[in-house]
């Protein structure tokens, strides 16, 4: 799993420090002040330019996968006819470690037995899969996805056809509220610690890596929280009619499938 956590607890940090001074800003409910004159626009400022540049990365990170998938074939070359299935068969074989008896995701084999037919659907663990040129070839590629139990967190996988063999150009897990396509590039949303705020994951094609590569990782509201809250209504001033109730404060969305678009 992408070691995204040490960037994300740095970026929860500084969002509730921006929740309080906003908290402390909205007390002021006077009119309309002025702002001083207009600073003048100046060029950034370089800090410390002797500064000996650093010889590691800040934390690990895989930035990229790129992985030949053993044991499958690509009819015509044509990706729409493997067999999901097949391919997620075919990471539990290479990957013992993670889904064998004492992995982290061990129950996902025993549920992927009710992917076939004459199974129980409900309990099928693979997704719907989508088909969109995402590495600018001209020819359809994959996306899967498929929950990963006993964390139920989702398993995120993109697939391409290079000389007649499926090759994996994407993995990632992580806990997803939704996953979208945009132009070559790929989406994961997932839950921030702070209600009405998210994590949003940007994958993009490379074509120097062959490979779907991290690009960004934003911390964004979406709404509810805090940040959000609205003053209750002011109580009417006729003893007679009765004060109105509090609008309840906005929830955060909280579904743990993952959602193309």
């Amino acid at each position: 799993m992408p070691a995204r956590r040490p960037l994300r607890i740095a970026l929860t940090a500084a969002a509730a420090v921006l929740l309080s001074a906003t908290a402390v800003a909205c007390g002021d409910t006077g009119g309309l002040r002025g702002a001083g004159p207009t600073a003048t626009a100046a060029s950034p400022a370089k800090l410390w330019p002797d500064l000996r540049p650093a010889s590691s990365p800040a934390y690990p990170y895989d930035v990229a996968t790129r992985d030949v998938v053993k044991g499958i074939t690509v009819p015509g070359d044509d990706i729409r006819k493997v067999d999901p299935v097949d391919v997620v068969e075919a990471e539990i074989k290479a990957h013992p470690d993670d889904y064998g008896s004492k992995g982290a995701y061990h129950a996902t084999v025993d549920r992927l037995k009710d992917c076939r037919p004459g199974g129980d659907r409900s309990r099928c663990p693979l997704l719907k899969p989508y088909y969109r040129d995402l590495t600018g070839d001209g020819r359809d590629d994959m996306t899967l996805g498929f929950r990963l139990y006993p964390t139920n967190q989702t398993g995120v996988r993109v697939y391409t056809v290079e000389k007649h063999r499926l090759v994996q150009v994407l993995a990632d897990n992580d806990a997803i509220l939704g996953v979208e396509l945009a132009g070559r590039s790929l989406i994961e949303r997932s839950p921030a610690d702070i209600v009405g705020y998210e994590y949003r994951t940007t994958w993009e094609w490379d074509p120097g890596q062959r490979a779907m590569v991290f690009s960004r990782d934003e911390y964004l509201h979406t709404g509810g929280g805090r940040h959000a809250k609205k003053p209750s209504p002011t109580p009417s001033a006729s003893p007679s009619a009765p004060a109105p109730a509090s609008a309840p404060s906005a929830a955060s969305p909280a579904s743990s499938s993952a959602s193309a678009q």
